[in-house]
């Protein structure tokens, strides 16, 4: 593997592993032999399908991430004070308003928000997604540009743009080739919008969301990225960065009840078509008529998820907590003993986007892999019937990616996150043939 071209210190020193962690990464059993924070589940015992059970080791932190300890916690805490949000002048009401309307705030810092940002509580990334291509500048109901968009996006950045004008663009095989390529895409003018994810849930790679960001501006564009995969592992701040919008969904935060968030410049948002037509989002309404809110409620009709909203702010903190040397040591060791042991099994292939992707400083906690011979839905289902390990097959919302890597039918993948530790993550090679992998310390395999 190449290193970079694209130095991560040059594009983005939020989303970066810090240089000291290296250090760190000498003690890596210590570090990624426990968990970083608490989570639930994380004794469940799994049935075996000869009999028995064994401790579930999650590898599928990437699809849904378990709940916080503290977030579950927190969510006792309030739950008592349930009820309605900014409709109601009894203590409880106040209480959950509170409680709701903070959660922005928290949220807001989270992301390195500026002070007149949106925050706007939404059902996953997707629902934000769909929200903003409904609110692209228009003219006579025509958006005035066309949106920009990768062909290793997850559908969810991808299939909202499909309604409006928009460019389809085929990613270089090299990080700083990818930016030419949407550089001669950008020259050709009329771009209203760059959507680009942050991290690809496929592979595990960064993208330099700070030189996309400057590329679209400098072309008169702005830019969205889908933080779906990046937030949870990654220090995001969105005014240094000068990112536009940002996406992000609570289920791969540690956080339960479905909740997501569009966070960004509130121009487009205050203009556009509201999201959700309800009670909550007007001004005034009339039998024939109406006149429309402006801020996060024009887009938030309808009694919204308040303990969504609050188990995310609540999960944000404690995220932003982390010892920021230790999260990344704790997570690229846990990656590195999981790619060394997959290169040593005949027949296993690690993909990736980008050759010039750095092992160390470009990738989350995922890995992707296919084992040759084997169907990916058999390996997954063998694993977890045989050895009660989770991980996720299939095409990962991604159909032209994984097209793309020359697997249509689909792949493998192994994600992990704050709340795994190295038995569950380390695979590894046995000296008999007939040992594919080898999963956790205690020696489950198939």
């Amino acid at each position: 593997m190449t290193t970079a071209t694209v130095s991560p210190n040059t594009v983005s020193p939020n989303n970066t592993v810090p240089t000291n962690a290296a250090a760190l990464l000498n003690d890596a059993a210590a570090i990624a032999g426990r968990p970083l924070s608490a989570v639930t589940g994380a004794e469940i015992q799994a049935p075996l399908i000869q009999g028995g059970h064994v401790r579930y080791a999650n590898l599928d932190y990437g699809a849904s991430a378990p709940a916080l300890s503290v977030v579950s916690a927190y969510l006792n805490e309030i739950l008592p004070f349930y009820a309605s949000v900014h409709r109601g002048a009894g203590y409880a009401s106040q209480i959950s308003t509170s409680v709701y309307e903070n959660a922005r705030d928290i949220v807001r810092d989270f992301v390195g928000g500026r002070p007149d940002d949106s925050v706007i509580f939404t059902r996953n990334t997707t629902d934000s997604l769909n929200l903003l291509a409904g609110c692209l500048p228009a003219t006579d109901g025509r958006p005035k540009g066309d949106v920009l968009y990768l062909d290793i996006e997850h559908h969810a950045n991808l299939l909202p743009w499909q309604g409006v004008p928009h460019r389809s663009v085929v990613a270089s095989d090299t990080i700083s080739g990818t930016i030419e390529v949407l550089r001669a895409e950008l020259e050709q003018g009329n771009v209203s919008l760059l959507a680009v994810t942050g991290a690809s849930n496929v592979t595990g790679e960064i993208l330099p969301i700070r030189a996309l960001a400057a590329l679209a501006h400098e072309y008169g564009a702005r830019i969205v990225v889908d933080a779906a995969q990046l937030a949870p592992h990654r220090r995001i701040n969105i005014t240094a960065d000068d990112v536009d919008y940002l996406a992000f969904s609570g289920h791969k935060l540690y956080a339960p009840f479905g909740s997501g968030v569009l966070v960004g410049r509130a121009d487009w948002l205050d203009a556009g078509t509201p999201h959700l037509a309800g009670g909550g989002a007007v001004r005034e309404a009339k039998l024939d008529g109406v006149s429309w809110a402006t801020g996060p409620a024009r887009h938030e009709g309808g009694s919204p998820n308040v303990l969504g909203a609050a188990t995310l702010a609540r999960a944000t903190q404690v995220i932003a907590s982390l010892d920021q040397d230790r999260w990344h040591a704790h997570e690229a060791a846990i990656r590195s003993f999981l790619v060394d042991g997959l290169g040593k099994i005949d027949g296993v292939t690690v993909h990736q986007i980008f050759s010039d992707t750095d092992a160390d400083t470009g990738t989350i906690g995922v890995v992707n892999f296919s084992v040759a011979g084997y169907d990916a839905g058999l390996v997954a289902a063998y694993l977890s019937a045989e050895h009660g390990v989770g991980l996720r097959d299939g095409r990962f919302c991604a159909h032209p990616l994984l097209k793309r890597l020359g697997l249509p039918s689909g792949s493998l993948r192994a994600s992990f996150g704050v709340g795994s530790r190295l038995e569950d993550c380390l695979l590894y090679t046995s000296d008999a043939a007939d040992d594919l992998l080898c999963v956790d310390l205690g020696g489950r395999r198939i």
